[in-house]
């Protein structure tokens, strides 16, 4: 995928429809040949905000216009931009311009802008990134699973409150328990799959011979042979984690011969105090040749 111009797409294609009604974000991720889940991510790391937060500012931007030049009725205007009543609509517009959409009617009323993004590509440089290009055959994980929303970031929360409490129900020591390899415990985002646009599924999980028996409430997976790019991580978990994402998608595949395969990927998390500066993780993240 050339990041630049996929997302360039995707950002034309949200102004051109958000008088549309609800956007639909596989629609918007398709214009970045991307699966939702990953385009989602993707766009956070670029623009700083999720898409439901971009596409929100744009919406209440254009309506605050359209009330301040006169003759739009409120509840015409909550319709136009997608929202199902003038309550809702109203909510909404004074979080984000601070006045009522009828305040917003009157002459004078101060309103917020938030312009269209666009992409430009800048040069970085002078920092390093530990990586290696690993092709690994396939192998079978034992998982505790949870379904998680990227809507609004969620997920940045969501995941480390999921990690407690596996660690606090003994769900760790269990997994550990059936593993082959017993040195790490992984955290596996699955998203290309069959699901609504705004959530995936993620796994707590170990690696185990093929045939070990399944335990209620923890689900066996294949993982096909494939090739990996592999990053080194140091830093306390999580924000050391979701730093390194970031850097990865702004900084590795913009530059590199590779792409992510956008199925799924994993945090490798070896025992150790995950809240220590020099704690030492890895990011696995299946690839293919641009």
């Amino acid at each position: 995928m050339d990041w630049a111009a996929g997302i360039q797409r995707a950002l034309d294609y949200i102004e051109s429809h958000l008088t549309d009604g609800e956007l639909d974000y596989g629609d918007i991720a398709r214009q970045a040949a991307c699966s939702p889940f990953y385009f989602q991510r993707i766009f956070g790391a670029l623009c700083g905000m999720s898409l439901g937060e971009y596409i929100r500012a744009r919406r209440l931007t254009l309506a605050g216009r359209e009330l301040a030049a006169g003759g739009a009725k409120v509840l015409d205007t909550a319709l136009k931009y997608g929202y199902e009543s003038p309550e809702s609509f109203a909510r909404a517009f004074a979080r984000f311009h601070g006045v009522t959409p009828s305040e917003a009617r009157r002459d004078g009323s101060r309103l917020r802008s938030f312009s269209p993004l666009s992409v430009h590509l800048t040069l970085k440089g002078g920092t390093i990134m530990d990586y290696q290009i690993a092709d690994k055959p396939g192998f079978t994980l034992l998982e505790k699973v949870e379904r998680h929303t990227i809507a609004d970031s969620e997920n940045l929360n969501t995941i480390p409150d999921f990690w407690t409490r596996v660690q606090a129900d003994g769900t760790i020591e269990k997994l550990l328990s059936l593993a082959s390899d017993k040195t790490c415990v992984l955290g596996v985002c699955y998203g290309d799959q069959p699901t609504d646009d705004k959530t995936f599924d993620y796994a707590i999980a170990v690696p185990v011979d093929p045939e070990t028996p399944v335990p209620e409430g923890f689900r066996r997976t294949a993982i096909p042979a494939r090739t990996w790019a592999v990053f080194d991580c140091a830093g306390a978990m999580p924000d050391a984690i979701q730093a390194l994402w970031h850097r990865i998608i702004t900084e590795f595949f913009p530059g590199s011969a590779y792409e992510p395969t956008c199925e799924l990927d994993m945090e490798a998390y070896p025992d150790g105090d995950m809240t220590a500066p020099d704690y030492h993780s890895q990011i696995w993240v299946p690839i293919t040749r641009k």
